[in-house]
């Protein structure tokens, strides 16, 4: 958004001494000496840490906006109001007063210029440490990644992602597709972007994201981030620069022409709605990237896998919610052609065209009048053979093995709220459960993965017939 508040905000010079020493992102909070999700003041640089820590940033803002009692303010004192400051990590813009993210600058770029500082502020500390670094791996680097997996010892080649500040969910979700072969491989097979001019003419180089246009820096740091996770060449990889990129240009997502994406993800939902007073019948396809599933009400005491107190909500109770017929209410009312006025009606839906990955979203935030909660009901889902057909429009048309489903990844919500908690993720590369958690990647089972309560599912169609079970 463009703020409104940064002439009277952004008054620190570009190259303040003021600054603490080291890499700004792992600056520490001023107040908890915490050093995760660091946040600098651009009115006075102090540094506190983000509000998802313990919060000390807004804090410092809030506690600038209490009226001075003893004294009176000068002019110059009225205007200043530490309300703008910068991640230290992605070095994305905040605005307290605005309460968003800041895409604007001040006459003078003072906001870019700090942005650089810091950066390059970063990338001294990064090379004055990397000989020390780059020792200590050669000499760690394999003891570290060695597992024992069934009695004998294999290389862990999975690597991290560095959270940039609340970013656990982008995390989550790149562990994910990165472990969906026929998505990922797409990408990781493009060739580095070719630049033809200037002094890099002819030469084959990486895009970065301050070379021009945004949709091409887009896809190669996706493709390089990629690439990066299961090189096994180091521990963790900070995603910034595709950060930096999907945040830049986010508003310029559309899903009118038909891309990867769509062509692996996409499916098609056919919605059909019935006039209930003169029977008239309505339907309309609709494309889609993921089903957004209900947790049906009379499982939503049910917490955990092994509770006692009544029936296993399943993701078949989820599908089934989906796509059964549904009366619609009063405030739904449909405007039938044929009767010329809104009446009562049902819905259904039925799925048209499956998609070669299926993506399930389960609805775990419930919004009411008043409150917003978390439906923390255990759902249970199949590791293999999730059967499709019964969900068709047309399922005579379909084959024994092109309904069938096995779980590639599953995203998890750890915490109480909409607004709060951590994302995770598991995601089986070849044979093996991996669990992800930002820079942490640990080797685990399927009797864990089981247990998970899922927030998002990703299936990918099975190519060959096995002797799985069907769900």
């Amino acid at each position: 958004m463009e703020c409104p508040h940064l002439g009277s905000s952004v008054c620190i010079a570009p190259d303040s001494a003021k600054f603490p020493q080291g890499s700004p992102s792992s600056w520490c909070c001023s107040v908890c000496r915490s050093n995760k999700s660091p946040w600098v003041c651009l009115t006075c640089s102090s540094v506190h840490c983000g509000r998802y820590v313990n919060g000390h940033a807004k804090k410092h803002y809030e506690d600038a906006q209490i009226p001075m009692t003893n004294h009176k303010k000068t002019e110059k004192q009225e205007k200043v109001q530490h309300t703008v400051c910068m991640d230290c990590s992605s070095y994305s813009t905040y605005c307290y007063r605005c309460d968003d993210f800041v895409v604007n600058d001040t006459k003078l770029g003072l906001v870019q210029k700090v942005r650089e500082h810091l950066q390059n502020l970063e990338n001294s500390a990064f090379t004055s440490d990397r000989h020390r670094k780059r020792k200590l791996l050669e000499n760690s680097s394999l003891n570290s990644k060695l597992l024992k997996v069934n009695g004998s010892t294999t290389a862990l080649c999975a690597t991290g992602l560095r959270n940039l500040g609340n970013t656990c969910f982008m995390n989550a979700i790149l562990q994910s597709l990165s472990n969906i072969q026929q998505f990922c491989c797409y990408f990781k097979e493009l060739p580095a972007v070719e630049l033809r001019n200037g002094k890099t003419a002819g030469r084959r180089t990486y895009h970065t994201r301050s070379q021009g246009d945004n949709n091409v820096s887009l896809v190669e740091e996706f493709r390089k981030t990629l690439c990066a996770l299961w090189q096994g060449s180091q521990t963790a990889f900070s995603p910034e620069s595709l950060f930096y990129v999907v945040w830049k240009i986010m508003p310029n997502f559309r899903n009118g022409a038909s891309t990867v994406v769509t062509a692996i993800f996409g499916g098609i939902l056919q919605n059909e709605v019935n006039c209930l007073i003169c029977g008239t019948e309505s339907r309309k396809f609709d494309p889609f990237l993921d089903l957004s599933l209900d947790i049906p009400s009379q499982f939503r005491n049910k917490r955990t896998k092994n509770q006692e107190n009544g029936p296993m909500c399943t993701l078949r109770d989820c599908l089934r919610s989906f796509t059964d017929l549904e009366e619609l209410d009063e405030t739904e009312l449909y405007m039938c052609h044929k009767c010329k006025k809104k009446q009562k009606s049902t819905k259904k839906f039925w799925i048209q065209k499956l998609p070669k990955v299926l993506c399930l979203h389960l609805k775990r935030f419930h919004w009411t009048a008043y409150l917003r909660n978390k439906v923390d009901t255990y759902v249970e889902f199949p590791l293999r053979g999730l059967d499709m057909k019964c969900y068709l429009l047309e399922p005579e048309n379909s084959g024994p093995e092109s309904c069938l489903y096995d779980l590639a990844a599953v995203v998890v919500h750890h915490g109480s709220g909409v607004g709060s908690g951590h994302y995770t993720a598991y995601a089986a590369h070849e044979g093996r459960w991996f669990h992800f958690n930002d820079s942490t990647v640990t080797l685990t089972d399927e009797e864990t993965v089981v247990k998970a309560k899922a927030y998002i599912l990703f299936y990918v169609e099975r190519q060959a017939k096995s002797g799985s079970d069907k769900l």
